[in-house]
């Protein structure tokens, strides 16, 4: 069965840092751009941060721009999250999505683009 699953959420106080990892089962990573979003409670799932195959072009919310850093490794298929400087704004659950087809200039932020999701994991900032 063909899955992606998402890891290492948890509780954050502000300024703290968490790692989170979205894995694939049953299929490669290796041609698909990756996306992590997240979406709080009465909120629209919001886009955080891409990166492409190939060319590992990343992206990022303004929001999270400088505080967030996404890496791949494909021969791990896994693709990474480190969140630093947490601030209780950035609390959610966080998904990541894969989304297949020619590599992208700039990988999107539309969660309505991506074909494939994990479950996700919560991540709570807060004292």
């Amino acid at each position: 069965q063909s899955q992606l699953v998402e890891s290492g959420g948890g509780l954050v106080q502000p300024g703290g840092s968490l790692k989170l990892s979205c894995t694939a089962s049953g299929f490669g990573l290796d041609y698909f751009t990756i996306g992590w979003f997240r979406q709080a409670p009465g909120k629209e799932r919001e886009g955080v941060s891409c990166i492409t195959y190939r060319s590992y072009g990343t992206n990022y919310a303004d929001s999270v721009r400088g505080r967030f850093i996404i890496s791949r490794d494909n021969a791990k298929n896994t693709v990474s999250l480190q969140m630093n400087r947490l601030r209780p704004e950035d609390t959610g659950v966080y998904y990541c999505g894969a989304l297949g087809g020619p590599v992208p200039a700039i990988c999107s932020l539309t969660a309505s683009r991506y074909n494939y999701w994990g479950q996700g994991t919560q991540v709570t900032v807060s004292s």
